[in-house]
């Protein structure tokens, strides 16, 4: 067992014991375990997911941001997390449909990294919704 500090932009998001700690990363996901070594890496957009030590798994769609594995404590630094439950589905599709249009539009490089951000981060919230959505 090992302590979790996910901590979103707006807010902490969970911090207390943890079991088994799986992020997104650019290589796939990544895997955390009690007596971890340390390390440093990047989160994308994707489903993160945790089991606290009464057995429950718990998932959360995160936007992009960083992990840190320090002395058997992990901290999860993410510019959102959004529990399942909390997630409008209506709202998600149109953000990727907004999204996509703009992503055909002719606009500067930093539009259309913005226009993926997004899309990137609504189609996590989609795939946390429709894996994670109905348990409860």
């Amino acid at each position: 067992m090992f302590e979790l500090h996910v901590l979103a932009a707006d807010q902490p998001f969970y911090e207390g014991a943890c079991e088994s700690l799986v992020v997104p990363t650019l290589d796939g996901q990544y895997g955390v375990l009690a007596g971890h070594c340390d390390v440093i890496l990047a989160i994308v957009p994707g489903t993160l997911t945790y089991r606290t030590p009464d057995g429950a798994e718990h998932a959360a769609a995160v936007a992009a941001g960083i992990m840190k594995v320090e002395n058997g404590e992990a901290l999860v630094l993410v510019d959102s997390a959004v529990r399942p439950e909390d997630i409008d589905e209506l709202r998600q599709r149109r953000a990727a449909d907004e999204a996509k249009e703009a992503l055909l539009q002719k606009k500067s490089i930093e539009e259309h990294h913005a226009a993926q951000a997004r899309l990137a981060r609504a189609l996590a919230r989609l795939n946390v919704k429709s894996k994670y959505g109905r348990r409860n």
